[in-house]
């Protein structure tokens, strides 16, 4: 998904959540890593993994600042996995997903391969591509081995987008999408890209054409007609609003109907209205 680093300085990225792992390396100071309500110091040398679905925050020590590499990525079952006979990568891979431990110091290798990492993708010289994607498995497979102790696969990475902008962009996207029905400020959406409120907000517009806050509700009324539509769940009304980040269903109903000219009722009787399937796309 992407791959980066912050300096030793002070920062907090507040709690949320991804669909996707993201992995960080200590490679200066000390800080505070909360995973799913509980707290882990960490240190120079450390990994620690945030797992997909799991609220979690990280807090740098003001007294010794925290630089970190960062790194994130997507894991899926290969659709012949169960028809094959298992590797040595599948079984490892199996058990770092099942794995409770979420932070390691047993990272004797990585930190060289970040740097060589760094080097290959400042120099860009040829075949520069080939090295990285060697340097990325191996920090998958270092990552998974620090806490299960065996071998990893790693995803296919995706188009690279075309500018640093966009790149932003598609990280305040995926924060919105992984964290909708949950109370969103400027402030966490800056920690994110580690821009300034004003800049994180210029930049999206920009890019888009739309406000954040515009896209956030488009995004979670997009989501609400899809749980208004699901006939085997058949949710309340109150309960979608609350899943789509709208705890007053009175304000999520005005703007439901100010979106797609129906209620939140009327929608999911007559099985949805033309407006949504004409939206644009939030890709």
């Amino acid at each position: 998904m992407g791959w980066g680093f912050i300096g030793p300085r002070w920062w907090r990225n507040y709690l949320h959540t991804h669909s996707f792992f993201e992995v960080c390396y200590a490679f200066q100071g000390q800080g505070l890593f909360r995973f799913a309500g509980v707290d882990y110091a960490v240190h120079v040398g450390d990994v620690f993994i945030a797992k997909p679905g799991v609220a979690h925050e990280i807090i740098s020590s003001e007294k010794d600042p925290l630089g970190i590499y960062f790194w994130s990525y997507t894991l899926y079952e290969r659709a012949d996995a169960y028809n094959a006979p298992a590797s040595g990568v599948d079984e490892l891979l199996r058990a770092y997903l099942a794995s409770p431990s979420v932070v390691s110091a047993r990272t004797t290798a990585m930190l060289r391969t970040l740097e060589l990492l760094t080097e290959e993708g400042t120099r860009r010289e040829p075949g520069y591509l080939q090295v990285v994607e060697g340097l990325v498995i191996k920090l998958l497979l270092d990552t998974a081995r620090s806490v299960v102790d065996t071998s990893d696969l790693c995803e296919p990475l995706p188009t690279p987008v075309r500018s640093p902008e966009e790149a932003v962009t598609q990280t305040i996207k995926r924060y919105l999408r992984d964290n909708y029905a949950r109370p969103i400020t400027m402030r966490d959406l800056a920690a994110q890209v580690h821009l300034s409120e004003r800049h994180t907000a210029r930049l999206f517009r920009k890019v888009t054409g739309d406000s954040i806050m515009d896209y956030l509700t488009r995004l979670r009324l997009e989501m609400a007609a899809q749980l208004l539509l699901d006939r085997q769940a058949h949710m309340p009304i109150k309960e979608i609003a609350q899943a789509c980040g709208y705890p007053d269903v009175r304000y999520f109903t005005t703007l439901f109907r100010q979106r797609t000219g129906l209620t939140p009722a009327l929608f999911r009787q007559q099985g949805g209205t033309r407006f949504f399937t004409s939206s644009p796309s939030l890709s």
